[in-house]
């Protein structure tokens, strides 16, 4: 792969044409490569591919030249892109007398309604793959990776006037972003990330961005936005190496200070949603230690999806850069580097996750941070937005005004009964969700009896009222000890507020 001059996005509208009249899409591919070749390619590994794209035609073509990096014939480039203007304008060189390459990784990528997006990148760059993208250049840009879907698909969507994309890379978040703000922004400490970005724009056939270098917020000054999103450089490592992964401040405290100075570029309802890793440190407690990064005047929903131990995170980021591949002498040291970090700043292992911050300046904030290492179902925008109005709903509301309140159970969540098979009554009851977070909980018979007769039109008051009756409980100690159990419910998104029949709200 090269790092040298980029093309030039004067002709993207022309060569964006040529690419969708060739089928050269993200249903395009799956149809000429197959299932299996397309997830290989994913992975990085081309020889299925390969195999798939012998014959003639422009999409074979096209996807020889920009995914598999091979010399294609003059003759079968101009049959599938305008060739002049691709060689003048730098996505293509000339590979010998009779054949052309490509310059940069054009990759389709398929938007959430059905787009046909492109992602340009470094040569080799479009996905890391199982064994890294294994490239010793500080100023690398990638492509599209596990990472960066996941983050696009957490953003909380929906018509805003500005939207930052701070890290930008090749510009995936600010794509996403330019179909619902009215005005995006990116950012990254390099500058050819922006030129990448202004190429992914371009050839997507979306608005252009405003394009800022520098780290952090230091580009924006005190400018404020509705939506902030960031796949920062969060690995934790002994220096920075690679400008995309290694943020160069020490341990977590680049992905600490982005969280913290957050709060003061978000607009009042705004969200600002991350990416991140964090230590895990002798004697503190994790959660405790993300709870502090979060700004004044925001609410917090922090999700710990995975924990590496360190002798597994640093050979995670050794082989992404292809050091598993040098010399053994070499790799050790390396290696040794990497655990004299983590044994000077007492570190057992490594947190990942989701950071999403919504500016409230509630008196008291609600701060969750969770651990969920559990299969979600993505899109998951629509669920974190409804978390965030749940905590306004339930911050409002004490223990009286949750028994006054009217609730439904939300229409993916189902009841099941666990127990020995023909017994007359079930071990326990499982509320499950089918969708989102596909939370499971458990629930007494008084939270089935509850749960289940929530349709929104009587309050929690009286429901538990009439369950009193039938488990001949007194109804005083029932109001008493289930708002708790109700609380819950909701927090966790089993149970919704609903209007009542009257058309007031409790």
């Amino acid at each position: 792969m090269s790092t040298s001059s980029l093309p030039s996005p004067d002709h993207a509208a022309s060569l964006r044409a040529a690419l969708l009249s060739a089928g050269f899409t993200a249903d395009g591919l799956l149809d000429l490569l197959g299932a299996p070749a397309y997830a290989a390619l994913a992975r990085s590994e081309t020889v299925p591919a390969v195999r798939a794209t012998r014959g003639d035609g422009p999409l074979a073509a096209l996807v020889r030249l920009f995914l598999l990096q091979q010399p294609v014939d003059r003759d079968r480039a101009a049959a599938a892109l305008p060739l002049a203007e691709a060689l003048a304008d730098g996505w293509l060189a000339e590979a010998g007398a009779d054949q052309v390459r490509a310059l940069v990784d054009v990759r389709p990528y398929g938007g959430p309604d059905g787009e046909d997006w492109f992602i340009v990148s470094d040569l080799g760059c479009a996905v890391g793959g199982a064994g890294g993208i294994g490239s010793q250049e500080e100023g690398v840009v990638l492509g599209v990776g596990g990472a960066s879907t996941t983050l696009a698909g957490i953003t909380v969507r929906g018509p805003v006037g500005s939207a930052l994309d701070l890290g930008t890379g090749s510009g995936i978040q600010a794509l996403h972003a330019a179909q619902h703000a009215t005005r995006v922004t990116a950012t990254d400490v390099n500058p050819r990330a922006l030129d990448f970005t202004r190429l992914t724009l371009a050839l997507s056939g979306a608005p252009e961005a405003e394009l800022l270098t520098g780290s952090l917020f230091e580009p924006v000054g005190d400018a404020t936005y509705d939506l902030i999103v960031s796949n920062p450089p969060f690995v934790i490592s002994p220096g920075a190496r690679l400008t995309y992964r290694d943020g160069g401040m020490g341990g977590d405290d680049l992905c600490r200070t982005l969280v913290q100075q957050a709060g003061s570029h978000l607009n009042p309802g705004g969200y600002a949603q991350f990416l991140a890793n964090w230590q895990h440190v002798e004697g503190e407690d994790w959660h405790d230690r993300l709870r502090s990064w979060v700004p004044a005047g925001c609410d917090a929903w922090i999700i710990q999806r995975e924990v590496q131990d360190v002798t597994q995170y640093a050979e995670l980021w050794l082989r992404d850069a292809g050091d598993h591949r040098t010399d053994p002498a070499d790799y050790a040291h390396r290696y040794e580097q990497w655990l004299d970090e983590f044994e000077a700043r007492k570190t057992k292992a490594v947190g990942f996750g989701w950071i999403t911050l919504r500016r409230t300046d509630a008196a008291e904030p609600s701060i969750v941070v969770e651990e969920w290492p559990h299969p979600v179902e993505q899109p998951l925008g629509d669920t974190v937005r409804a978390h965030f109005e749940r905590q306004d709903y339930l911050r409002v509301h004490d223990d009286a005004a949750l028994l006054e309140g009217h609730f439904r159970i939300v229409e993916e969540v189902v009841q099941e009964q666990v127990g020995m098979p023909g017994a007359e009554d079930p071990e326990h009851v499982v509320l499950r969700q089918n969708r989102g977070m596909r939370r499971a909980t458990k629930v007494d018979t008084v939270g089935a009896g509850f749960a289940g007769v929530c349709d929104g039109s009587l309050s929690a008051g009286r429901i538990l009222d009439a369950i009193a009756q039938l488990v001949q409980e007194d109804p005083v100690v029932l109001r008493d000890r289930t708002p708790e159990s109700i609380r819950l419910l909701v927090e966790q998104g089993f149970l919704e507020p609903a209007d009542r029949p009257d058309g007031g709200t409790n």
